[in-house]
């Protein structure tokens, strides 16, 4: 294999979006109001992304390690403020404590997964640490919204059920465990769902990327099981500390449900 990707031209690239005419047609059919949406969002892709590639060409030409990691608490402080916008919660109580359940679950599994599976040498190397942090912050940014969402909707819609467990347990863990089980099932099982047919059904996007830019396919399998290993396990621990922190915020001091 060469090491080369083929490279799509500008006329090519304006060519392709053409395809999103087909999502537009139906959209107007059905009277579907997404077709601003979808413009808005296209474009806004565009220039994000093209944005970032100016920048990425830099930073990954200086690969300076404090450069590296402010890129990446970046993202986290963007992927945190997403998670408290799209959950409707304020910003004020779980801006910060959002970003450090994700940053922390972030530092534990790029440390064992770059330190001692890939065994970098330097392991903040931009090609590696930055879209790898990507990578699993953009899928615990996915599954905290789903999960977090069940979570407070669940205390708002069926109380009791919280209230009747805590009354005949004296223990509000039991009380609690229901809502978090349901919070963990909901905001993992579609990722569960696509490693169970990963290879089947499509080929997953590092792996694709990796053949693309000419590595073998016994390579690109590798990194693809340990990155979907690591997401995975990213996933369930920013969960799972956001939803700690959650029940700080969410229980009085004698453990009522605060209004929400």
């Amino acid at each position: 294999m060469n090491g080369t990707t083929q490279d799509i031209s500008l006329i090519n690239l304006i060519i392709g979006f053409t395809v999103i005419i087909i999502p537009i047609t139906i959209f107007l059919y059905y009277r579907v109001r997404m077709v601003k949406d979808l413009i808005i969002s296209s474009l806004r892709m565009v220039v994000q992304l093209s944005l970032v590639a100016i920048y990425l060409e830099w930073i990954f030409k200086l690969n300076n390690a404090w450069l590296n990691s402010a890129w990446v608490i970046i993202m986290v402080l963007i992927s945190a403020g997403t998670s408290v916008k799209r959950i409707k919660v304020s910003a004020r109580t779980f801006f910060i404590p959002f970003s450090l359940s994700v940053l922390f679950a972030l530092v534990i599994i790029d440390g064992f997964f770059l330190g001692l599976v890939i065994r970098l040498d330097y392991i903040f190397d931009a090609r590696y640490f930055i879209p790898i942090s990507g990578m699993i912050l953009g899928n615990s940014l996915n599954h905290n919204i789903v999960g977090l969402s069940s979570y407070f909707d669940s205390f708002k819609q069926r109380k009791e059920l919280y209230y009747f467990v805590l009354t005949n347990s004296g223990s509000q863990k039991l009380a609690i465990r229901p809502f978090i089980q349901e919070a963990l099932v909901k905001g993992l099982n579609p990722l569960l769902a696509g490693m169970s047919v990963m290879g089947l059904i499509s080929l997953p996007g590092m792996m694709t990327g990796q053949i693309l830019g000419g590595a073998s396919p016994a390579t690109a399998i590798k990194y693809q099981i340990m990155i979907m290993i690591a997401i995975f396990a990213g996933c369930v621990l920013s969960l799972m500390l956001s939803l700690w922190y959650a029940n700080l915020k969410i229980f009085d001091k004698y453990g009522n449900v605060k209004e929400m």
